[in-house]
């Protein structure tokens, strides 16, 4: 069953109760919150997504819950729980659902080491994956927003899973956050995507996440083969430039993305030097979408060719 078909009632039902049960990728998460923005958010973006029976294993459970006492009235938070502990800070409780999608990244970025992790977008054209590491800033997520909406299938714009055993990449295919400037870039670059209310002064400024295609959801089961290394940074006004560089310093710079390099140990240094030497590797700037686009769809074609 999809998220879609609960009805309103439904779905806070479960998530004041025992939790929404739902797969994203190869992660089960139970999701409990009374949090009335956290189930339109849910609605919103996450309506093609599969709602699991809650007997099924649970690789996560996330609790949003609001502050008590007199913050229930004044200035109101929310506190992510996980295992009793408050991993975070409380926030404003119109950050309630950014904080959602936060916490369930910290949940793998932390703990799901059958994966090496790394910071960074992936997209998946022909069966070969696009793999774009870049620190918060670089404009990976915007760049990824844009490709997925132009032929690629988005299987993470954060956190990239990369088999420790034959270096395959697997989809998270969760929604894309988007900040700031990058906000407005998209919404005219994609006209009638969905995305959730800005949730402004946050940490990262003016955050809002943007709902994937229904039918590159419905292949969140599909990995992908690293083809393609490249580290993007968006240069404002910059004509879009793609150049070769070395996989020696290729590596050492994806050590700098992953999240879990030391806790994967000699396996972890196999898979980055195996994902490294089988991807051309290259650095990207870029100003303008359009160009940007433009670039990997050569890129891809040249593969093909």
């Amino acid at each position: 069953m999809k998220l879609a078909e609960l009805s309103p009632g439904d779905l806070l039902h479960r998530l004041r109760g025992q939790g929404l049960c739902l797969k994203t990728g190869p992660f089960n998460f139970r999701i409990v919150s009374p949090i009335e923005s956290i189930a339109h958010g849910l609605r919103l973006l996450y309506a093609d997504y599969a709602v699991v029976d809650d007997t099924q294993y649970m690789d996560f459970t996330v609790t949003l819950l609001p502050s008590p006492g007199w913050r229930t009235w004044w200035r109101a938070q929310v506190n992510f729980v996980y295992d009793g502990e408050h991993p975070f800070l409380p926030l404003p409780i119109d950050h309630a659902f950014a904080l959602l999608e936060w916490a369930m990244n910290w949940c793998i970025s932390t703990q799901a080491h059958q994966y090496l992790t790394l910071h960074a977008a992936v997209l998946e054209r022909n069966g070969l994956a696009l793999v774009l590491p870049a620190a918060s800033g670089s404009g990976k997520s915007t760049l990824a927003a844009a490709l997925c909406h132009r032929g690629w299938r988005l299987l993470s714009d954060e956190l990239t899973l990369v088999s420790l055993h034959d270096v395959w990449v697997s989809p998270l295919s969760r929604p894309v956050s988007l900040k700031n400037n990058s906000l407005a870039v998209i919404d005219r670059f994609v006209p009638g995507a969905t995305f959730t209310p800005p949730a402004h002064d946050t940490f990262k400024g003016t955050v809002c996440h943007m709902k994937v295609p229904g039918e590159q959801v419905a292949r969140m089961d599909e990995r992908a083969l690293p083809a393609w290394l490249v580290f993007p940074q968006f240069v404002a006004d910059a004509p879009a430039a793609l150049r070769r560089r070395t996989k020696a310093n290729s590596l050492l710079e994806l050590c700098r993305h992953a999240f879990n390099y030391s806790v994967a140990g000699l396996e972890g240094f196999e898979a980055l030097s195996h994902l490294v030497s089988g991807s051309a590797c290259y650095d990207f700037s870029y100003g303008r979408l359009e160009e940007a686009v433009g670039v990997f769809e050569q890129l891809a074609h040249a593969e093909a060719a």
